[in-house]
């Protein structure tokens, strides 16, 4: 049983710019954890089921197309309606200043923006996602 930290990186709705998903998809890696990347285009009815079949720790979104405030509101639900609210949601992306509150008060536990590093990304995960014992 391993006992790397599993970290689901999707990137939901009708966004097609992936790149930097794929970056922090990498960094977490390449810094020992296991990473699951679902692809584009996702539903948040998909990504939660990846994470439950694969066993996630941790669900990292990266949205760019606006819709973040809909998109994550609905990963946290579902999540909740499938008793899986102990996976950490984190997130990042073009996210307004001023919408990060709100996001957080939903229950994403950080939101990462634009010229956010991918060792501070890595550390946040480490420090903030509970290792599973194995």
């Amino acid at each position: 049983m391993s006992s790397r930290i599993r970290v689901v990186v999707a990137k939901p709705g009708l966004d097609g710019h992936d790149r930097g998903a794929k970056v922090v998809a990498r960094a977490l890696r390449d810094a020992g954890m296991e990473v699951i990347y679902t692809g584009l285009h996702q539903t948040p009815e998909q990504i939660v089921e990846t994470a439950i079949q694969e066993d996630a720790d941790a669900v990292g979104l990266s949205v760019l197309s606006g819709a973040h405030m809909t998109l994550f509101k609905r990963v946290l639900e579902l999540l909740g309606e499938r008793d899986a609210r102990d996976i950490v949601v984190f997130g990042g992306g073009i996210i307004p200043d001023a919408d990060i509150p709100e996001l957080q008060q939903l229950g994403v536990a950080k939101i990462f923006t634009p010229g956010a590093t991918t060792q501070s990304i890595v550390e946040w995960v480490r420090e903030n996602v509970a290792q599973p014992v194995g």
